[in-house]
């Protein structure tokens, strides 16, 4: 189904209800669920394939080359959240507009970027590839990030693009 403007409202009032809570967990915390996300994307590589090459048009290699990225994300997020643990704070919700021409791997950087800091988000995926997203998000919850820490729009650009920017 297709986020509304309610929806969206409904969303960030739970990212911000999340946050206080996720950005308390320690950085190795927030990163072995980060790092999850990747070993579950490579347990469940057949799939995200399917997707990929189904939603994005995308080739075997790059649907391949897709899921290595975002895969990479996830160990490099971990580790960076780690290494910099002490300089600074996590700063609230964050919004991840992802494009359709690299559906998991932008789309899942920049949520684990963010939720690595403490920071919670709220992802609008690009409007063709919302299925693969959907996955992403329910492997993402399997890691072991809250379901709030992480809010789903799917949608229109006009619709729920224009509500997030304009937050």
């Amino acid at each position: 189904t297709q986020a509304c403007d309610a929806d969206v409202d409904t969303a960030i009032t739970a990212a911000a209800a999340a946050f206080k809570s996720w950005s308390r967990k320690s950085a190795e915390e927030r990163a072995a669920c980060v790092r999850k996300v990747g070993d579950l994307y490579e347990e469940n590589v057949d799939e995200l394939f399917a997707l990929t090459t189904r939603e994005a048009g995308k080739s075997l290699a790059d649907a391949i080359a897709e899921v290595r990225e975002a895969v990479d994300f996830s160990q490099y997020y971990a580790n960076e959240a780690i290494r910099y643990k002490d300089r600074g704070d996590a700063r609230g919700v964050m919004c991840c507009i992802s494009p359709w021409n690299f559906p998991l791997a932008i789309f899942t950087g920049q949520i684990l970027a963010n939720l690595a800091v403490g920071n919670t988000v709220v992802a609008k995926p690009a409007e063709q590839t919302s299925l693969l997203a959907v996955r992403a998000v329910e492997l993402m919850h399997q890691a072991g990030i809250p379901e709030d820490a992480v809010q789903l729009l799917p949608g229109t650009g006009a619709t729920v693009g224009g509500a997030l920017t304009s937050d």
